[in-house]
């Protein structure tokens, strides 16, 4: 599984930083995913940022 921040959506709201922090960083004023690939474990907790994203700005390749 791959996950990746669009900067152009992202809101810099930390959403996904306070979710998964294993995964994701802000970066400036928009957030940037730390890894690439999702280390096994983590999976449900990159979904559920995915989900809880208010811009959509988070894809997660399964």
């Amino acid at each position: 599984m791959k996950v990746s921040v669009n900067k152009d959506l992202c809101t810099g709201c930390e959403l996904c930083v306070n979710t998964c922090p294993d995964l994701f960083e802000i970066d400036g004023d928009t957030a940037k995913a730390k890894v690439e690939v999702v280390p096994e474990g983590a999976e449900e907790c990159a979904r559920q940022a995915a989900e809880d994203c208010p811009g959509g700005a988070i894809t997660v390749q399964e």
